[in-house]
């Protein structure tokens, strides 16, 4: 075997559902899929069952862990060469594992991502938030590039492969939830092994929920990045800051207006028109008028809900 799928799933049937569809229409077929249910109140094993004869699939259920320690569960019981792993909210092009096995046939590479995107069928809400994710404008494209402003290249457990034998040798996951990716590129830099972000091979990223919830995930996010420094010593670079300046610069706004200071319009300038540049960059790359003002309250939520979620950590960190 050559490749193993493994996905953590937690009361989304009907994402899996999608999921498993997209991997019975794949050109390259050398693959199985695992499944673990990963303590869900809604069950997912009645799809699984769906597809059993479709797919090489396993299907396990066990208490709640934590998508981290959920996949190293799965990964006990693969079989093939490549782990890859899925978020249970991605579709997979037919061409994925096609353009994947391609590109180790001339690459010997160690771990391997791709991008993520915003399929023409999504929803609006879906691909501004889809956008504000991975646009230049609002992170600097770090998601999606081998070398970028935030270092080498990291891969992102929604869309990632690893050697089976590596990953085993160092243990998997060592952490459950929020940034677990994270540390285990931390290990895998320090051991120099090569990772590289496979062009083409993309997913659909299928982001639910609403703002408030967007907002939520993300102020998690900032909150991981400042304990992943504390409990693992992963340095923060100058790209994770940003979101922290925004806040700054956005109370210092605020207080000049609140003030009625000589310059109380030029910060609020400074942003009109750094909005503005995002609203017209989503528009004309969407296409969509309404995509191109919803990626705008998403990209300003991202970087509220980021700069806050960093400094919270930072002032009164969580002590578990």
């Amino acid at each position: 075997m050559k490749y193993s799928v493994v996905v953590p799933i937690y009361n989304r049937p009907k994402e899996l559902d999608e999921l498993l569809e997209s991997l019975t229409l794949q050109e390259f077929t050398d693959f199985e899929v695992i499944i673990i249910e990963d303590g869900s109140s809604i069950s997912s094993e009645h799809i699984a069952k769906k597809y059993q004869s479709s797919l090489k699939l396993l299907y396990f259920s066990k208490p709640n862990e934590g998508q981290g320690f959920g996949r190293n569960f799965g990964v006990k019981y693969a079989s093939g060469e490549f782990l890859i792993f899925f978020d249970s909210d991605v579709i997979v092009p037919k061409e994925y594992f096609k353009t994947v096995d391609a590109y180790l046939e001339d690459h010997k590479i160690d771990a391997f991502g791709g991008e993520d995107k915003a399929s023409d069928d999504f929803s609006d809400f879906q691909k501004a938030l889809s956008y504000s994710m991975t646009s230049v404008l609002t992170t600097g494209g770090i998601r999606n590039k081998n070398q970028n402003a935030g270092g080498n290249y990291q891969i992102r457990s929604y869309n990632c492969g690893i050697k089976s034998e590596l990953f085993r040798e160092i243990g998997g996951f060592k952490k459950t939830n929020m940034g677990e990716d994270m540390e285990l590129n931390n290990r895998l830099e320090k051991l120099q092994v090569l990772k590289r972000l496979i062009p083409n091979a993309f997913v659909y990223h299928k982001r639910r929920g609403d703002f408030k919830s967007f907002f939520k995930q993300i102020f998690s996010f900032g909150r991981t990045r400042v304990q992943l420094k504390n409990m693992y010593g992963i340095s923060i670079k100058i790209v994770h800051l940003f979101p922290v300046g925004f806040v700054l610069f956005t109370l210092f706004a605020v207080l000049l207006i609140t003030f009625n200071t000589d310059y109380r319009y030029l910060p609020i300038g400074l942003l009109s028109l750094y909005f503005g540049a995002i609203f017209v960059h989503s528009t004309v790359s969407t296409l969509n008028l309404k995509v191109g003002f919803l990626s705008t309250i998403a990209s300003f939520i991202q970087h509220l809900a980021y700069g806050l979620g960093f400094l919270k950590e930072v002032l009164f960190p969580n002590k578990k």
